[in-house]
């Protein structure tokens, strides 16, 4: 129990070590605001791709199929759940604010935090999953996230189909079904922009911290409700229906810990994009990244416990 723990702690504070680097650069004034978006779009649009891409290089069997179908199910179901759950909460508030405040509940920083910390905590077999469920993740985020925030008006089903994880799949997944591999120079300069995945992505979150307004974070109610629901009930609620089961305790694992993740950043940018509350999509990032220091570990502790991954 106490070397688990440990390990766990020195793999989470590894992470945010590295999110601490983008907080100090940014303090120095070498990392600004208009650096941000860009590194940002790096991410979104080649790291991530090429980390989905070279993920799927492995070899298909009907096992690795069942595997990934299944995670594909109780994610799609879980992501069901969590979308009907948040409806009551937040309602007194105006619905500028209310749809920032449930979109961060409901959509955690899988792509930037969960992927780096599967990596770290599960390695090569729950990279597999994570790419799947990071597939059905972009699909709810950005369709019913979208409708959440934009309304049905500004619901674009070019969109939702069309985002970097949804066309990296469309190349990654017939490779990965047909059995073809990249030819060595492709497949390393894939595979190490994929690697730049972990520290690139703590950095930028670091960074985006350090230019919080964190006193007027740390003021506002409405934020702990929401950093709550998001770091301890949604995870917490994952692990309790999810249990019984009997899923690979790998997927299963990994599913919790993807579920105890922060707010996503795009809370905030879909804030400012459809003119909702921007600001509260902002301030409940940062709070859950902030509290996420503490309940990261518990919850990664908790995922292989009772998975026994």
């Amino acid at each position: 129990m106490r070397e688990n723990l440990f390990l766990v702690a020195s793999q989470v504070g590894t992470l945010f070590l590295m999110m601490a680097v983008g907080f100090v650069l940014a303090r120095l004034g070498k990392l600004t605001r208009d650096n941000l978006p860009r590194m940002t779009f790096l991410l979104l649009y080649v790291v991530i791709p090429c980390l989905i891409v070279n993920t799927l290089q492995t070899e298909c069997s009907p096992e690795v199929l069942r595997s990934m179908g299944a995670a594909a199910l109780v994610t799609a179901g879980l992501y069901a759940v969590y979308c009907l759950l948040i409806l009551p909460f937040f309602r007194r508030q105006p619905p500028d604010t209310r749809a920032p405040l449930q979109f961060g509940v409901v959509y955690g920083n899988v792509g930037f935090m969960g992927i780096p910390l599967i990596r770290a905590v599960l390695g090569t077999p729950g990279m597999l999953y994570v790419t799947v469920i990071f597939i059905v993740f972009n699909a709810y985020n950005w369709s019913h996230g979208i409708l959440l925030m934009g309304g049905r008006r500004r619901f674009s089903l070019k969109r939702a189909v069309l985002n970097p994880g949804i066309l990296a799949t469309a190349v990654g997944l017939p490779l990965f079904l047909l059995g073809i591999r990249l030819p060595p120079v492709v497949g390393s300069a894939v595979s190490f922009l994929g690697d730049m995945n972990t520290p690139l992505a703590m950095i930028v979150i670091g960074a985006q911290m350090a230019f919080a307004d964190l006193g007027a974070t740390f003021r506002d109610r409405r934020l702990y409700l929401a950093a709550f629901l998001k770091l301890a009930a949604m995870p917490a609620l994952t692990l309790l229906v999810l249990y019984p089961l009997g899923l690979d305790p790998v997927l299963y694992s990994a599913l919790i810990i993807l579920a105890a993740t922060p707010t996503g950043g795009t809370a905030s940018m879909f804030a400012q994009q459809f003119e909702r509350d921007a600001v509260a999509g902002a301030q409940v990032v940062t709070l859950t990244t902030l509290f996420s220091i503490l309940t990261l570990p518990a919850f990664v502790l908790l995922a292989k416990l009772a998975g026994g991954a």
